[in-house]
């Protein structure tokens, strides 16, 4: 990831549209800010949401409310809290996919 050239920036990130995507279950909500290449967002997940692909864009994800299940394609599973992160690199040693059983608020740059 490589941040393009920009002035410096403030997001009020309560002003910025959501957008609805929905999981295999649940939805996803995405307010998205798009500088050239990179995506910086905040997503709230509903409870129950479950990922409805498996991801192979690398990111930087950190949870700001809720609880976050991570699953990688080869089997291992995280739980992250608020307060953690976690880094890939975009198609990096596994595929990824997020799901929450009670809803969760995390912000990702990518």
């Amino acid at each position: 990831m490589k941040i393009p050239a920009l002035p410096f920036t403030v997001t009020d990130w309560s002003k910025v549209p959501a957008t609805a995507h929905p999981g295999e279950t649940g939805q996803a909500l995405w307010r998205t800010l798009n500088i050239g290449d990179l995506r910086v967002r905040m997503v709230e997940y509903t409870s129950g949401y479950l990922a409805d692909h498996w991801c192979d864009r690398g990111h930087v994800l950190y949870v700001l409310q809720g609880e976050l299940e991570t699953e990688l394609r080869d089997g291992r599973s995280f739980t992250l809290l608020p307060g953690m992160s976690y880094q890939v690199s975009d198609f990096g040693d596994a595929p990824h996919r997020s799901s929450t059983k009670t809803g969760a608020k995390i912000f990702i740059v990518d």
